[in-house]
C-alpha cells in the first residue's frame, strides 16, 4: 500500500476519532479546498489572469477554511473579515516583493531536469510566483485570525463584567502566545522543506553570496517572511475587531440598564 495513502487514512481516522462531527466537517472543508486549489491551477494553465484567479479563489478558500471550522457566527465573521483584509493587503506587498526579487522561473539547479523539456509553456511565471507566495500564507493567516477571535470571545463570555483595560490586557497576552506558536510553526515548516537544499549547498561548497542569491531558497524565505507578516497583521487586526465588538456590546448593555 502506498505510504501516502496510509498517512491519509490515519489522518482521516484520527480526525474522526478526536473531533467526531467537527472532524468530518473539517475533512469536507479540506476536500473542497483541495478542489479549489486544483481549479486555480487549471484556470492559470488555461491562460486566465493569474492574479484575478488568485483573488477569487483565495476568498473561496478562506471562506471554506473558516466557516467550516466553527459554528460561532460572530467569531467566524471576524476571522473571515480579518483574513480577507490581510490577504489583499499582502497581495500588494507580494507584487512589490516580486518586482524587486524576481523569484519567478527556474533556478540553475533545475537545468539537468529541464534539459530535454520545452520551456515554451506560455505562462507568466512572475504571476505564478506571486500566486505561490499568497497561497502559502492563507492557512497561517486564517488560523491566526480564528485562534485570536475565538480565544478573546471565550474570555469575554467567561467574564461579562470585564472592564476594557482587563480586555486589552487579555488581548495582549493571548496575542503574544498565538504569535509565538504560529510564527515558529511557519518557520520550522519552511526550514524542514528546505533543509535538504541547504545541506546540498553546504556539501557543494556554495559561497554565502551564492546561497543568499539562490532563487530556490530565497523564494521560500520570501514566502515565509510574507506569511509571518500576515500572521502578525491578522493577530492585530482580529484583536482590533473583537475589541470594537466588545466596546459596542458594553455600550449597548449600559444603555439597556
Amino acid at each position: 500500500m502506498n505510504a501516502l495513502l496510509i498517512l491519509l487514512i490515519l489522518l482521516i481516522l484520527l480526525m474522526l476519532i478526536v473531533a467526531k462531527k467537527d472532524g468530518l466537517r473539517n475533512l469536507i472543508g479540506l476536500t473542497f479546498n483541495f478542489i479549489a486549489i486544483f481549479v486555480l491551477i487549471t484556470l492559470i494553465s488555461w491562460g486566465f489572469n493569474a492574479i484575478a484567479v488568485l483573488i477569487v479563489l483565495s476568498v473561496i478558500i478562506l471562506a471554506i477554511a473558516i466557516f467550516m471550522s466553527a459554528d460561532e457566527s460572530e467569531v467566524t465573521l471576524i476571522a473571515f473579515k480579518t483574513s480577507i483584509i490581510v490577504v489583499l493587503s499582502l497581495l500588494i506587498l507580494a507584487l512589490i516583493i516580486q518586482h524587486f526579487g524576481q523569484f519567478q522561473g527556474f533556478a540553475t539547479e533545475d537545468v539537468d531536469e529541464l534539459e530535454n523539456l520545452s520551456l515554451n509553456v506560455g505562462l507568466n511565471f512572475s504571476n505564478v510566483a506571486i500566486v505561490v507566495m499568497v497561497i502559502s500564507m492563507l492557512g497561517a493567516v486564517a488560523e491566526s485570525a480564528m485562534a485570536l477571535a475565538a480565544s478573546l470571545s471565550e474570555v469575554v463570555e467567561q467574564d461579562e463584567n470585564m472592564s476594557l483595560d482587563q480586555f486589552k490586557n487579555q488581548r495582549e497576552i493571548i496575542s503574544q502566545q498565538i504569535l509565538g506558536t504560529a510564527v515558529n510553526t511557519l518557520f520550522f515548516g519552511v526550514l524542514g522543506a528546505t533543509v535538504g537544499l541547504i545541506l546540498w549547498f553546504v556539501r557543494l561548497n556554495y559561497r554565502f553570496a551564492d546561497i543568499f542569491n539562490s532563487k530556490l531558497l530565497m523564494a521560500e524565505v520570501a514566502a515565509m517572511l510574507l506569511g509571518m507578516l500576515g500572521i502578525l497583521f491578522a493577530i492585530w487586526l482580529s484583536g482590533y475587531f473583537v475589541q470594537k465588538y466588545f466596546e459596542l456590546k458594553n455600550t449597548h448593555r449600559y444603555f439597556c440598564q
